[in-house]
């Protein structure tokens, strides 16, 4: 059975850093991709970045292109989000997501974590 639990999250002042992480468990970091997403309340849920099987490639959206970075612990079977410079805008339930398919930039995702509510105060 497969589980991604997201934990990190949490109320921040705009400026501040925060890491998001994913714990998988029933499959192995190396033969998925895995992905972020947020979604703020009444809007669309935003595919915000990604990593490869192999860690090789990445993915960022332009809105946290720059200021986010996602990489990945095989040991630990764990995928992080780094966020820096955090803004208001940036208020949302966090998720990671995983998926066997081929590297791409589609947010198409097998599997889902629960989330993990970002607050961030101006």
């Amino acid at each position: 059975q497969v589980q991604l639990v997201e934990s990190g999250g949490g109320l921040v002042q705009s400026g501040d850093s925060m890491t998001l992480s994913c714990a998988a468990s029933g499959l192995t970091l190396s033969m998925n991709k895995m992905g972020w997403f947020r979604q703020a309340p009444g809007q669309e849920r935003e595919f915000i970045g990604a990593i490869s099987r192999n860690g090789g490639q990445t993915y960022y959206a332009d809105s946290v292109k720059g200021r986010f970075t996602i990489s990945r612990d095989i040991r630990k079977n764990t995928v992080y989000l780094q966020m820096n410079s955090l803004k208001p805008e940036d208020t949302a339930m966090y998720y990671c997501a995983a998926s066997s398919g081929v590297w791409s930039r589609s947010p198409d995702y097998d599997f889902w974590g629960q989330g993990t509510q970002v607050t961030v105060s101006s």
